[in-house]
């Protein structure tokens, strides 16, 4: 062989050898010759016997093991024996093996793992590009919707800066047109980013803007009402319609329609729903999410993964009893039609399925949230039902719990709790500030999507 031909030879083998570090650090677990598989993820959360990671489809895995040694928020490839469930949070699964480096970033600066044909992903850019101005506090607090307080609420805002309010009927009362207006543009004012103005106007039995006549001439009418008096055609225009009025107020979330299936009359969520079977109730999905496009005003499908017939979670704890089966044939469909019609948001309840988390209210429950991130492929917007609620207000650090179950946005009354629960878990790493800034990411790309921001908005 010439010297040419041996320089080529080294070349080759530097350039195999130099291929095969790029990942930094490699960990042993187990000699083991059976079938292994591999995933890429970030490191979310551990403790001395699990590893919590999260992929770029959003969805959480938990393996069981010790010895493992990686940092919070670093890329970690895995390779590990049997099959995941990406249903499920705690896996069966084996650790064989794993490499750690930083987390790769595209041309734009935004982490590779964050990257996906989402729902906002024209919008990721900007988002990221405002993201990098944040401060952790700043970040952290557009995580929260917040329930509007009985005073100081532009001064708390001014303060912590929320992602949004969500105002009740008692922040209507007796306001007319304009002073609703000027109300909800001097939080506008104050806020360096569009805040989320939000309210449950579902219609009939829960109504907020239409309570004050003031406001609109008569409640605005339940989905039964409307399904009675005009079918679907009169839901899309009362949607419209809705809009309109909310969108007029300064009011750009609407935390609703009810697609609980319920056909029972003494079921809790009876009176809220459509009361008609699952066909019916996902064409009504559809049908809303349809018509509030090119509105202004975003909906969100509630109560995930289903109500059924459970009771009252304002005040208690509930618990569906019913069987998965029953729950994916029955109640997912109304969601997954309205995913596919172009839902941005989606709101989690807080019953404790337990064919699907027996241990866990649904919104504290990553098995919950990987089903809606994995089986039905939802990229929006994951919200918690209110952390002030009676099934979960008990609940030691709910807020932290909530954020790594896979909730982009905490629905919360106490703020000031759910703030400094977010900071000290950051501190204390039980929650990587990585997990923070994809999270407001995510709700900044929202509102972009939304129309909300503006590169000159200070």
């Amino acid at each position: 062989m010439n010297k040419k031909n041996i320089f080529i030879l080294i070349a080759v083998i530097g350039i195999i050898s130099l291929s095969g570090l790029t990942f930094l650090f490699t960990h042993n677990l187990k000699n083991d010759k059976e079938k292994t598989s591999k995933m890429t993820a970030a490191v979310i959360s551990m403790d001395d016997k699990t590893l919590t990671v999260q992929d770029s489809n959003q969805i959480i895995y938990t393996f069981l093991g010790e010895n493992i040694k990686a940092e919070m928020g670093e890329s970690i490839r895995i390779e590990y024996s049997g099959k995941l469930n990406k249903n499920k949070n705690i896996q069966d699964s084996t650790i064989i093996r794993y490499t750690t480096s930083t987390v790769s970033l595209d041309d734009n600066g935004i982490p590779t793992t964050w990257l996906d044909n989402g729902i906002f992903s024209n919008y990721y850019i900007l988002a990221n590009n405002k993201l990098k101005s944040l401060s952790l506090d700043e970040k952290i607090a557009q995580l929260l919707l917040v329930r509007y307080p009985d005073a100081g609420a532009k001064e708390e805002l001014k303060k912590y800066q929320f992602g949004g309010y969500v105002f009740f009927e008692k922040d209507f009362k007796n306001k007319t047109e304009k002073e609703v207006q000027d109300m909800m543009s001097s939080l506008q004012e104050v806020a360096k980013i569009p805040i989320l103005t939000a309210v449950d106007e579902e219609g009939g039995k829960v109504v907020r803007v239409s309570s004050n006549t003031n406001l609109v001439n008569e409640k605005f009418k339940s989905s039964k009402e409307l399904y009675a008096d005009g079918g679907f055609a009169k839901i899309s225009e009362d949607t419209i319609y809705k809009s309109k009025i909310l969108k007029n107020l300064g009011i750009n979330l609407n935390l609703a329609p009810v697609i609980d299936v319920s056909t029972n009359s003494s079921d809790y969520m009876y009176d809220r729903a459509l009361g008609e079977n699952t066909d019916l109730t996902s064409t009504y999905a559809k049908t809303v999410i349809s018509a509030s496009k090119d509105t202004g005003v975003s909906y969100t499908l509630k109560h995930f993964p289903g109500y059924g017939n459970n009771a009252d979670t304002h005040t208690s704890g509930a618990t569906d009893t019913r069987s998965y089966d029953d729950i994916l044939n029955n109640d997912i469909p109304p969601f997954t039609a309205g995913i596919n019609a172009g839902a941005e948001a989606i709101l989690v309840s807080h019953n404790t399925v337990n064919s699907i988390d027996a241990n866990n209210p649904a919104s504290l429950s990553t098995d919950v949230h990987n089903l809606l991130r994995n089986k039905l492929g939802f990229t929006g917007i994951i919200m918690t039902d209110d952390l002030a609620m009676g099934a979960v207000s008990t609940i030691d650090n709910a807020t932290v719990k909530a954020i790594l179950a896979g909730n982009d946005m905490i629905i919360t009354t106490d703020y000031n709790n759910s703030m400094n629960e977010i900071k000290d878990a950051v501190s204390n790493n039980t929650i990587d500030e990585n997990l923070i800034d994809r999270l407001a990411f995510r709700v900044l790309a929202w509102k972009y999507y939304k129309g909300l921001m503006f590169e000159n908005h200070k």
